[in-house]
């Protein structure tokens, strides 16, 4: 841990709880004693404006901005922010996908394009980095209403890329059920389903790397 040195880029939009993403790996970063530099960045407020986020692991100080192809991790909740946040990953990193589509009102009059996950998937491709994608459709249920989508991202986050080698699930767990004492059932059930996701469980496996088919 005493050399660790790793950046995670977080986007999407208003309302889907990227931030939240951010600070429970923040927090359980400096529980473990890892320095960790933690920027948010909200655009528009109402739901839908963008929102992005620089985590910047094991750097005692260090400035706000991860460079081009500097992240070892880029979660994207939202398709198009994906395609903007592509040129932060670095060669051989992770790329994680929640596919939902958040149209804005150019896009709804027609009046201009919105890129399809392959477009997505191919630039992602193009920066060597590692495509997982999770298909909103396939979020699980419990108690017959959807589970937490970022928490759900966050367990497929931790069960998929090379975050799992700094941070421990059970730790994680351990802060979602502090966190959440009232809806601590839900939340533990979202981030477990998404941390087994396509490993073997009774969900969907809806976690894959881009190119395989699902087993």
């Amino acid at each position: 841990m005493a050399d660790l040195k790793y950046d995670i880029y977080l986007v999407g939009v208003g309302g889907q709880g990227v931030l939240t993403i951010g600070e429970l790996i923040t927090g359980e970063a400096i529980r473990r004693g890892i320095p960790a530099n933690f920027y948010p960045t909200k655009g528009m407020a109402q739901r839908g404006g963008f929102v992005k986020a620089q985590l910047r692991l094991g750097r005692g100080e260090v400035g706000p901005d991860i460079p081009e192809q500097g992240a070892d991790l880029v979660i994207s909740m939202e398709r198009s922010e994906s395609l903007k946040a592509v040129r932060y990953v670095k060669p051989g990193g992770s790329f994680i996908i929640y596919d939902h589509v958040w149209a804005p009102t150019a896009v709804m009059l027609g009046k201009a394009p919105y890129p399809t996950l392959e477009q997505v998937g191919d630039e992602i491709e193009k920066a060597g980095a590692s495509v997982y994608y999770i298909d909103p459709k396939n979020l699980p249920h419990y108690n017959g209403q959807l589970v937490p989508d970022n928490i759900f991202m966050l367990g497929v986050t931790m069960g998929q890329t090379t975050l799992k080698n700094i941070l421990d699930s059970g730790d994680m767990m351990k802060a979602i059920e502090t966190r959440w004492k009232r809806s601590a059932e839900r939340n533990l059930f979202a981030f477990s389903a998404g941390l087994t996701a396509g490993v073997g469980c009774s969900c969907p496996p809806v976690a894959r790397e881009r190119g395989q088919g699902d087993k």
